[in-house]
């Protein structure tokens, strides 16, 4: 896989320190996800505020998973975009009919260690309902889910558990939703 801070040694003991650092100063803890090896995909939710990526990034640091997360292809301009590949990110272009779930299975058969972490939400804004490609993309590529949830209300970022999805989505998403019912958003209203 290529580098980045997170499998970059120095860089990544120095964002770990300043991760653990930064969480510690703002109240955070992280509670530890189980023990499980890679690939599989893991959401963190809710996904209420801008504030939720950074949270993200020192979980993961801490956390020391090598994850990759997609991001609008609008976010990756020359310069900015080889920082944003940097720190895991693959760009996706929302705008044409590509096929999202497809091109992010097509990733986890080229890369066996990949983690690839989403917010089921799709946005920071309040929606009525998940998005379904985090299901899609971990049953395809036969992967498990790892459940984190954010609880601004606690200030811990927690690992619920590990969900291996049937392909009967009806079936499974409310299962996998009844672990995020205690998680508050920063933006508890968009929650």
């Amino acid at each position: 896989m290529k580098s980045s801070v997170f499998n970059t040694p120095i860089i990544n003991s120095i964002f770990r320190g300043l991760s653990k650092i930064g969480l510690w100063l703002s109240g955070w803890k992280v509670i530890s996800p189980p023990e499980i090896k890679p690939p599989y995909v893991v959401i963190g939710a809710p996904h209420t505020s801008n504030w939720d990526f950074a949270l993200m990034l020192a979980t993961v640091s801490i956390t020391r998973m090598d994850v990759k997360w997609m991001g609008k292809h609008s976010l990756f301009r020359p310069i900015i975009g080889s920082i944003l590949r940097w720190f895991g990110g693959i760009a996706i272009n929302r705008s044409k009919s590509h096929n999202v779930v497809n091109q992010m299975v097509k990733e986890f058969q080229d890369k066996p260690s990949l983690i690839l972490a989403l917010a089921p939400e799709g946005t920071r804004k309040k929606v009525g309902h998940w998005k379904s490609g985090f299901y899609h993309i971990a049953h395809k590529a036969g992967v498990p889910i790892v459940l984190g949830v954010i609880d601004a209300e606690a200030k811990e970022i927690r690992f619920a558990g590990i969900f291996n999805p049937s392909g009967d989505i009806e079936k499974d998403l409310p299962l996998i939703q009844k672990h995020y019912q205690t998680g508050k958003g920063i933006n508890s209203e968009n929650g």
